[in-house]
């Protein structure tokens, strides 16, 4: 259950061309967290999202993640502004468990640099961390 297509952090967040973009060089880019994240997660009940415009920062906490059974941050896989967030997950955060990689999208972000973008984890080395 790890897309070929997407990148990766050590802190199990994914990246992806966002709605309409063609290729990771177009804007902006999609974020959210990976079936193996969820799944450790259990229920999610809640996330907390910043608002479209606010600046992140590769590596910092933007946002949190609560299931049935903790609190997890979000961390930015690379630095940007907020262009939108996942307005679904208010009602509906239960999207993240059922569909990661799809409905269940955290944030889109424009990328302050897109060359960051290489330096995260392709899906094979994101295999081989999840992997014990």
């Amino acid at each position: 259950m790890v897309p070929d297509d997407l990148r990766y952090t050590a802190e199990h967040e994914w990246i992806a061309p966002g709605e309409g973009a063609s290729s990771p060089g177009a804007a902006p880019l999609r974020v959210g967290i990976t079936h193996f994240a969820q799944d450790a997660l259990g229920d999610i009940v809640y996330v907390q999202l910043p608002e479209p415009g606010t600046e992140v920062k590769a590596g910092e906490a933007f946002g949190e993640v609560e299931s049935t059974k903790s609190v997890s941050e979000i961390y930015a896989p690379l630095s940007g502004t907020v262009a939108a967030r996942n307005e679904q997950l208010g009602e509906r955060p239960e999207l993240v468990n059922s569909d990661p990689y799809g409905a269940g999208w955290l944030v889109e972000i424009e990328p302050t640099d897109r060359g960051s973008l290489a330096q995260l984890l392709d899906a094979a080395a994101y295999r081989a961390l999840t992997e014990h």
